[in-house]
């Protein structure tokens, strides 16, 4: 819903990619993805920055841009924000990287696919070519939750590609995250004989999944990202036995390696190269986030990273209004 018609409206447009990188997982996911892209009111897109905004799990990009009832959807946001001056136009890219197993941490893996691949090598060139924006040194990545992560991750991996990050309400500190989650999500597989093929064949006949399926889903979903196997069923493998939710040391320490926190110090000196880095949490998160991020913002301070850190009075859900600060921070640090 637009709170003020008056404002000069940007344009969406709809771009299709078909990838190469996303031809082999394991999931059976088309690989023919919709990019929805934002440009500015009075802009071609030629020169300025571009942002990429990744959903958060069970979302996507398309989502962002639907229409919603008694709230702003992201374009909308973006209008408001530019026409009042708060944020320099940027062109922002809405990409569709929904999966079979309902999200994304948007990284590469066997069985999920090597979407960083196809946000870097094929997404981008597509849309910068396009459109004349981005390029070195103007390209910005945020997201929320699962998106959240996923900047972060990428601001670690990826500096040479990304100049400027926000995560919100990121994935981090896997042993809070994720591991809490482990009994609920065997308890909703155990209703399948405890089969994680039967568990995600009864989730993908279902067309209104309850909650405790999808929070399962989302934990076979991690456990497909950070730690595939090629010979299990869509590649999916847990770090607990299915009978006793005992930890899988070895398989623990592949989800390790994907965890912001664990892997922190090894990637210092990209975050240090960033034009710009902002992170904020609900200090009501119910997924306890707040505090991995007030780990993570400790870190930064002691490795001497500039960065934004905020915490605001509110919880997991609902939090786009966040955006009205790190989109125009990402703006003008790239600008």
């Amino acid at each position: 819903m637009r709170r003020d018609h008056s404002l000069p409206q940007g344009e969406i447009h709809r771009v299709k990619i078909q990838s190469e990188a996303l031809q082999q997982n394991m999931l059976g996911d088309h690989t023919l993805r919709d990019v929805d892209i934002y440009v500015p009111h009075g802009h071609d897109g030629v020169g300025l920055p571009l942002l990429v905004d990744l959903a958060g799990y069970t979302g996507s990009g398309l989502s962002r841009t639907s229409w919603r009832g008694f709230d702003e959807n992201l374009p909308a946001r973006l209008d408001r924000l530019i026409a009042t001056g708060e944020m320099k136009p940027c062109v922002v890219a809405f990409p569709d990287c929904f999966t079979r197993l309902g999200g994304n941490q948007y990284i590469n893996s066997l069985a999920m696919g090597n979407w960083a691949d196809f946000l870097i090598d094929e997404m981008l060139p597509e849309i910068e070519a396009k459109f004349g924006c981005g390029g070195d040194g103007k390209r910005g990545v945020l997201g929320k939750s699962s998106g959240g992560y996923a900047a972060l991750i990428h601001g670690m991996l990826y500096p040479q590609t990304w100049s400027a990050i926000a995560c919100h309400s990121g994935d981090m500190g896997f042993e809070m995250a994720y591991l809490p989650d482990m009994p609920k999500a065997l308890r909703a597989i155990a209703k399948h004989d405890n089969s994680i093929e039967k568990f995600v064949t009864a989730v993908d006949e279902n067309h209104n999944p309850n909650h405790d399926d999808i929070h399962a889903l989302m934990i076979l979903a991690m456990g497909a990202t950070y730690d595939p196997d090629p010979n299990a069923f869509c590649g999916i493998r847990l770090p607990v036995d299915l009978h006793t939710c005992e930890l899988d040391k070895d398989r623990w320490v592949q989800w390790q390696k994907w965890d912001p926190l664990f892997v922190f110090d090894q990637h210092v000196d990209a975050l240090k190269s960033l034009k710009g880095m902002w992170v904020d949490c609900g200090d009501k998160d119910q997924f306890n986030f707040v505090y991995v991020a007030r780990q993570l913002e400790q870190k930064l301070k002691a490795a001497q990273v500039t960065h934004i850190y905020e915490e605001f009075p509110d919880n997991h859900f609902s939090i786009d209004y966040r955006y009205d600060k790190s989109l125009p921070f990402l703006s003008e640090k790239l600008s």
